[in-house]
């Protein structure tokens, strides 16, 4: 099994910054991608970027420019650095662990992110 802690969430002004850090444990060895998913009240889940083992990322056209996922293998800490933030970048964001097989096998708990303004 494999554990995720997110943290940094909070509220900011439009334009502003957070980071976002989900540390995980356990079987770690299993872990082929990590996601940071976001969900909006009424919406689907949507992946906003992820990083595998190779460090390739992706990020979703939403937020390509603005986004930026990074890891620390040393710190088994996985990063989403937010900048320019939007309203519409509201919502509680998931980190997630990816086996490899196509599907998100373990979920962290979720942090809120509000952006005003």
């Amino acid at each position: 099994q494999v554990q995720l802690v997110e943290s940094g969430g909070g509220s900011v002004q439009a334009g502003g910054s957070l980071r976002l850090s989900c540390e995980y444990s356990g079987s770690i060895f299993n872990i082929n991608t990590l996601d940071w998913y976001r969900q909006v009240p009424g919406m689907q889940r949507e992946l906003v970027a992820n990083i595998n083992t190779r460090d390739n990322t992706y990020v979703a056209a939403s937020v390509k420019g603005r986004f930026t996922i990074t890891r620390d293998n040393a710190k088994n800490t996985v990063y989403l650095q937010m900048n320019s933030l939007k309203p519409e970048d509201t919502g509680v964001y998931y980190c997630a662990a990816e086996f490899g097989l196509g599907y998100v096998d373990a979920w962290g708990q979720g942090t809120q992110v509000t952006v005003s303004g």
